[in-house]
């Protein structure tokens, strides 16, 4: 009997060798997170008002779990709502629905909102109304019965079923309620609602004196243009204003803000009583910036509450927030210390305090305890590779750390501020949510994800730390190939952005940062990949470090991650190869030009090739303008340095990018042509400045070939 279980035994651990040794298919590699590998999460979480119950969505249902008892129960199901509906009206699938109340809420069907409410034990589905066609850009307003949207460039207004149309202007280069600048500043829409719902603000950009700039549709034959109004740096801006209708009155005005008509507005902020508005001043050169109060009846200047200059320059990305049942004193986030901190200030007395200090930054704030004076907010305190949840009494300052596990954490506060959902990963743990109550900091889990990735050969992962130049310390992740054999040498591809607004190394999951890397690991590559200055969430030295020389720094950062890389003996240093997108698409190619003796094959995609020719409000940033800096538009240029290029170099770009547009890679392939230098080109139809989808693999396919027809041999 004994050893009748021993075949069984033979069996088991012969097929966990086997499931252990699956390897990725690029679709899984590109899009595997998404779909089949996709980590366990709970979708649609929000907590109730009384914070007593969370809400989620399931396939076919919403269930709503009380916390103390964790007790769930379905709050609404498909069934629920079509057992009420006739035969040709029923839904084929659950809505997401929008609750405004424990038992009501209303969901969208093809252009159609429909109001949900329970009565008794059913729910009752009436319909509310219907947009017009087109409708973009759609904000419900917080009475549940106003709803603002922009059709084409106009903005319209639906009340209790009645539309009515706000802005009428004819000329398609006018755009009202649609976000502006190009979607810079933190800016993500146009359409801004009074607390008390009686009032609108929108933006409105007039882009008419804005060059055109053709995007071309090669899906239909013959094929057809469609212009874009498109910026460059150096070049005339939009310029924008900022509307207030009176719904009540159905009055328009607009605000009288002073200054260049090539300004930003941002951090647009309705007060609390919704009688002003506050608008961030920021010049063109983004030195500059005034915080100002208007009058949203008159549009007139109330006053200046401060003002934020810089040598290089300033960067609000962040509405006001003000403190819970005051209409007087609010956070406004800065990183006038050289972080992004928590500043206090009263519209009477100016600045009260600074809130949150250190040498690192806040990322988020999740919201207040009112009773008990508390700001709950994310940031990198504890590592700028992870981020972590704490609160801070905006009396006497006491801080607190909320969440413990090491990693990547968000948080969903609830209104009270007495409880707080805590979403964290980190190299080793996919997913893990659990409920902390504020008072008595109990906690609950209640999801620990399992590994979607646990039956594949996945690779060796180290934390590389490397000095600047200056002494920075610079974090990156080596991977090492899953079959490895330190006596062996192998090619070595460094991935890389290391442009603003983005950071690729973190201790989150997958350890390695993408499957691609992991795939390209399972088969014979180290993957090399390191965030250098230049880069976000490091604070404004770490950051402005590239002023006025995009390239140079953050090449000399990346030759140090060469360094270490051909300070190992099992990576072959003839044998290096490098890849990134946009930014990263930039910096390839200035590689493979600027140091064409360092790697032998780079993928470049969508990159940036003349700064001159990329919009104006990041460029500027960065860079200034091309006639106040042509020293250091014309080192970052690329045209005029092609001849250099010794290795092989494929450059990829979407045909639709309205980003990066096509002329940047155009003209670098006349460039080639003119200096009779050879390289390899590709184009993605009908994509924009990313290849998405199911596209996407056949982009990865097409780069992995790449490096494996002139890397790997």
């Amino acid at each position: 009997m004994k050893f009748s279980k021993l075949p069984l035994l033979v069996v088991g651990f012969g097929s966990l060798v086997f499931a252990q040794n699956q390897k990725y298919t690029m679709a899984e590699a590109v899009n595997g997170l998404r779909s089949n590998l996709a980590i366990k999460s709970i979708p649609q979480f929000s907590w109730s008002d009384d914070a007593k119950s969370y809400i989620q969505g399931t396939k076919n249902a919403y269930l709503i779990t009380e916390v103390q008892s964790m007790k769930a129960d379905t709050l609404v199901s498909l069934y629920q709502l079509n057992k009420n509906l006739a035969a040709d009206k029923k839904l084929k699938s659950f809505p997401q629905v929008k609750f405004t109340g424990k038992d009501k809420g209303y969901f969208t069907r093809e252009g159609r909102y429909f109001r949900l409410e329970k009565t008794g034990s059913d729910w009752k589905i009436t319909e509310w109304t219907a947009l017009n066609e087109g409708a973009e850009n759609v904000k419900v307003l917080g009475d549940n019965k106003t709803i603002v949207y922009t059709v084409k460039n106009n903005l319209f207004i639906n009340r209790n079923g009645k539309t009515v149309a706000i802005t009428d202007d004819e000329n398609a280069a006018i755009l009202n309620g649609q976000a502006v600048h190009r979607s810079e500043f933190g800016i993500d829409g146009g359409i801004f609602a009074a607390p008390n719902n009686n009032k609108i603000a929108f933006y409105r950009m007039d882009e008419s004196m804005v060059t055109d700039y053709p995007i071309i549709d090669w899906a239909q034959t013959p094929a057809k243009n469609v212009n874009i109004k498109y910026p460059m740096a150096g070049n005339t801006s939009h310029q924008v204003t900022l509307g207030v209708y009176d719904i009540n009155s159905q009055k328009k005005t607009f605000l009288n803000i002073e200054g260049d008509k090539e300004q930003y507005l941002t951090a647009v902020t309705w007060s609390p009583d919704s009688k002003y508005i506050f608008v961030g001043v920021l010049n063109r050169d983004q030195n500059h910036l005034k915080m100002n109060q208007y009058d949203a009846v008159s549009g007139n200047l109330v006053k200046t509450l401060f003002e934020e200059k810089s040598d290089k320059y300033v960067e609000p990305q962040h509405p006001l927030l003000f403190f819970p049942n005051s209409n007087t004193d609010f956070i406004w986030q800065s990183q006038r210390t050289g972080y992004n901190h928590l500043f206090h200030y009263s519209l009477e007395k100016g600045l009260i305090a600074q809130i949150t200090k250190g040498d690192w930054l806040v990322t988020d704030i999740l919201g207040f305890n009112e009773k008990k004076k508390e700001i709950y907010y994310a940031s990198t305190q504890e590592s700028p590779m992870e981020r972590h949840l704490y609160r801070i009494n905006w009396n006497n300052f006491k801080t607190q750390k909320l969440s413990a596990a090491p990693g990547m954490h968000t948080g969903i506060l609830s209104k009270d501020g007495t409880q707080l959902y805590d979403i964290y990963s980190n190299a080793t743990t996919p997913r893990s949510v659990n409920l902390l109550n504020t008072a008595t900091l109990k906690s609950k889990n209640i999801l620990t994800s399992e590994n979607p990735l646990k039956n594949y050969k996945r690779p060796e992962i180290k934390n590389v730390t490397l000095k600047a130049d200056d002494g920075t310390p610079l974090f990156g992740k080596i991977i090492l190939p899953t079959d490895f054999d330190a006596t062996k040498k192998y090619p070595t591809i460094v991935y890389l952005y290391n442009g603003p607004h983005l950071q690729l190394v973190t201790n989150s999951f997958p350890a390695s940062g993408n499957l691609w890397y992991e795939y390209m690991a399972q088969n014979g590559y180290i993957v090399f990949t390191m965030d250098g200055r230049g880069s976000s969430n490091r604070g404004l030295k770490f950051e402005q470090a590239v002023f006025r020389n995009l390239g140079e720094t953050e090449m000399n950062d990346q030759l140090k991650g060469v360094d270490y890389l051909k300070s190992l003996p099992y990576v072959d240093g003839d044998r290096l190869g490098i890849h990134g997108w946009s930014f990263g698409g930039f910096m390839t190619t200035s590689f493979m030009l600027k140091h064409p003796e360092v790697f032998k094959v780079g993928v470049a995609g969508g990159p940036v090739i003349d700064w001159s020719m990329y919009e104006i409000m990041y460029t500027e940033r960065y860079m200034d303008t091309p006639q106040t800096n042509a020293e250091g538009y014309k080192n970052s240029n690329l045209l005029d340095k092609v001849q250099n290029l010794k290795g092989k170099l494929l450059m990829i770009h979407g045909a639709q990018d309205d980003v990066v547009v096509l002329q940047h890679s155009m003209k670098f392939l006349k460039a080639a042509v003119d200096n009779g230098v050879q390289l390899d080109y590709f184009v993605y139809p009908g994509h924009a400045h990313n290849v998405m989808g199911k596209d996407r693999v056949h982009l990865m396919q097409k780069v992995t070939d790449y490096f494996d027809e002139y890397l790997k041999k």
